[in-house]
């Protein structure tokens, strides 16, 4: 039986996308007969605390040598003392979602500190696998070779059409009275990289449709993009328009998706983009940026995909789906078309298993 150890800080049901890939792909692996050993750091990586950093002292000495042990990037390049060290007795595999130092709105110590850490730690590995292909460029100016990269892609589970709106009763939304309010879902947790306030703008110049927007995302992580956000949508005078759920487990969010008529994401920069292929899986037509896989995810038929940071593209963008039902229609159409193709997890899990292969022996985890 194959047998691995993946090394995350925190819980695994933290509900960010990173933490949900690495969930998904422990359940995958061990739906497939592996031996998956999930090994939780403290919560305060990718800025550990010293105690932090001498528990995971600890508990890497505690993986019998010789084992796979795949470490989450949020932790990776945050101690490469230790990672150096390690190298030597287990073959250490890199998972990277996003590399720290491409993390939107560091300073520039921060950043500088972080590819240090990074290119230290990836020089260690025998492995890096990344979880979207614009991930690949970011990973080349530390100085990995192609050779030791690989491109494991997120799954998605297959979901029933949402119900979308069609049902809502009569209401008066800024003066303009209507049958139907347009549900609109953004998932995201508030952070600088996100986009939040851009999206709130655009929406803001669309005040003769009636719309609401639900934001699920996280509220605890990024304290000051919280209170920029909570205060652009006072300004803009949207408080009874725009509602935020922070994190949603798995029947929460898929209730969201189900009452939604249109996904929106104004985000800077995704790897993949795993809340957007959600949303085509449940038919949703997509509004959202040029970053990641959300191009190749929406395609020409399924959504409006326009540059990253683009305001007035937005804008316009969101003005002709909130305005154009039959637009609307035509881009779900789209969208029911796109979400049998996208991948699963199971899928997601046999690549990773493939990928993993090779290094794994007879291990075990003390």
């Amino acid at each position: 039986m194959p047998s691995i150890v993946l090394v995350a800080p925190g819980p695994l049901e933290v509900r960010t996308g990173g933490y949900i890939y690495d969930c998904r792909l422990v359940e995958g692996l061990r739906r497939q007969g592996w031996l998956v050993n999930v090994l939780e750091l403290d919560a305060s990586f990718p800025y550990p605390t010293p105690a932090a950093l001498q528990h995971a002292d600890r508990a890497l000495a505690a993986i019998r040598p010789g084992s796979v042990a795949i470490v989450d990037s949020l932790a990776l390049g945050a101690m490469p003392e230790l990672i150096t060290r390690e190298a030597s007795r287990l073959r250490l595999v890199a998972l990277v979602h996003l590399p720290l130092a491409a993390a939107i709105g560091l300073d520039a110590e921060t950043v500088a500190r972080f590819e240090d850490g990074e290119r230290r730690a990836l020089r260690a590995v025998v492995l890096v696998v990344v979880t979207g292909r614009a991930a690949l460029p970011l990973i080349a100016t530390y100085g990995v070779a192609p050779s030791r990269v690989v491109v494991v892609e997120p799954g998605t589970d297959r979901a029933p059409l949402a119900s979308g709106s069609c049902n809502a009763g009569p209401d008066v939304v800024a003066g303009v009275d209507r049958t139907r309010s347009l549900e609109l879902l953004t998932v995201a947790t508030l952070n600088p990289g996100k986009g939040h306030e851009m999206l709130l703008t655009a929406l803001a110049a669309v005040r003769d449709v009636a719309w609401r927007l639900t934001c699920a995302g996280s509220l605890t992580r990024d304290a000051a993009t919280v209170l920029r956000v909570r205060a652009a949508v006072e300004t803009l005078g949207l408080g009874d328009r725009v509602s935020f759920t922070g994190d949603l487990d798995r029947h929460a969010l898929a209730a969201c998706y189900d009452r939604a008529d249109l996904f929106v994401l104004a985000t800077q920069q995704e790897t993949y983009g795993m809340a957007v292929a959600e949303a085509l899986a449940h038919g949703l037509p997509v509004v959202s940026t040029m970053t990641g896989a959300i191009p190749e995810l929406v395609g020409e038929d399924a959504g409006l995909v326009l540059p990253v940071g683009d305001a007035p593209a937005l804008a316009n963008a969101l003005a002709r789906v909130l305005r154009d039902d039959d637009l609307r229609v035509r881009l779900a159409d789209g969208a029911r078309r796109r979400r049998d193709q996208l991948p699963t997890w199971d899928e997601t899990a046999t690549r990773m298993a493939a990928a993993l292969s090779p290094f794994c022996g007879s291990n075990a985890y003390e």
